[in-house]
């Protein structure tokens, strides 16, 4: 499963209101959590600014330890996201969240967690005729 930013923040966060239902999808699923590295990049900084410095560092010690699994962003994964933000531009979906989407294209993936609907319940990926969101 992929996994985006809303999350992860909501499951580190305990002030979050999706902490609880986000931590237990977090905690059951199996399988790889597969982190793009943009998203982790705005978790870590979205940390910080929500819950501080040691709660973004609680998150790196979760990839650390192997908790989540940051994916990289290949070379055509560049391309597909900027095709996805031309394609989606009156959505403003972002680079990050077109990482996700790009992502999940190239492994195949059809389930994803987040709490953005705006953004992923639109997006038609090439692989699948939709994704499904989680939680």
């Amino acid at each position: 499963m992929l996994v985006d930013s809303g999350p992860l923040v909501a499951a580190a966060d305990a002030g979050d209101p999706h902490h609880v239902e986000c931590r237990r999808l977090l905690e059951r699923q199996r399988g790889p959590l597969l982190v793009p590295v943009l998203v982790v990049s705005e978790v870590a900084y979205l940390l910080q600014r929500a819950a501080g410095p040691l709660i973004e560092l609680r998150f790196m010690a979760d990839i650390i330890e192997g908790t989540y699994e940051p994916l990289p962003v290949d070379p055509p994964d560049w391309v597909r996201i900027a095709e996805l933000g031309l394609r989606y531009r009156d959505l403003s979906l972002g680079t990050v969240d077109a990482s996700v989407v790009a992502a999940a294209e190239r492994l195949r993936i059809t389930q994803i967690a987040t709490l953005d609907r705006r953004h992923f319940s639109v997006v038609r990926p090439a692989h699948v005729d939709a994704f499904e969101l989680l939680p």
